[in-house]
């Protein structure tokens, strides 16, 4: 029988993102849907490790299933980092994909191109309903684009071209896109982890 892996997101782009990455572990990934309602983690972390630690150990033991939790967000240079943490919410309450990336064009509208350099940052924890946590990093370089390109991926994807490439996250194929993204290098680090962890679950 295959083991679980809970992976602490409602994201379903991200669960089938996740599930691609990690086809080559026999595991049954569930997210937050699948599972009972649990109350949600206030993510008021002041870095991405912060929150995907907070997040996977929380799920974790209110679950008692072993959890993987990630945050991730864009850091642009020319808006000092910015947004950062709050890239899920960078237009608000009400903020969604479209609004964040309106946002973003916005507040880049004055910037030269050879300054629009940005990375994506991904943090992942692993945690088990023990208490025992361990997390990985992962980046990619870019730059960000003045007009969205691509329907694939989600979040910045249609705005972000990665170094080497002259196509955004949105255009690339996802075997390409999560063998250069953030959360494909972070992933790639977790592995071992995450071997570690399922054989010591036995």
């Amino acid at each position: 029988m295959s083991k679980q892996l809970l992976i602490a997101t409602r994201n379903l782009k991200k669960k089938k993102e996740l599930q691609e990455i990690l086809s080559a572990f026999n595991l049954q990934l569930l997210n937050l849907d699948d599972i009972p309602p649990l109350p949600e983690v206030e993510e008021d972390g002041l870095t991405f490790e912060e929150n995907a630690v907070k997040k996977a150990l929380t799920v974790a033991r209110q679950s008692n299933m072993l959890t993987l939790a990630d945050d991730s967000g864009l850091a642009v240079d020319a808006l000092q980092g910015a947004p950062g943490v709050f890239s899920a919410r960078y237009a608000g309450p009400e903020a969604n994909d479209d609004r964040n990336n309106q946002k973003l064009l916005q507040a880049m509208q004055q910037v030269e191109d050879h300054q629009r350099t940005a990375r994506f940052i991904c943090v992942i924890a692993l945690a088990s309903p023990q208490g025992m946590v361990k997390t990985v990093m992962g980046s990619c370089a870019g730059m960000i684009s003045r007009t969205l390109h691509g329907t694939e991926g989600f979040g910045y994807d249609p705005l972000f071209i990665p170094e080497g490439f002259d196509k955004s996250f949105a255009e690339l194929t996802p075997a390409i896109k999560n063998s250069i993204s953030h959360r494909g290098i972070a992933l790639s680090k977790i592995k071992p982890l995450l071997e570690e962890f399922l054989n010591m679950e036995g």
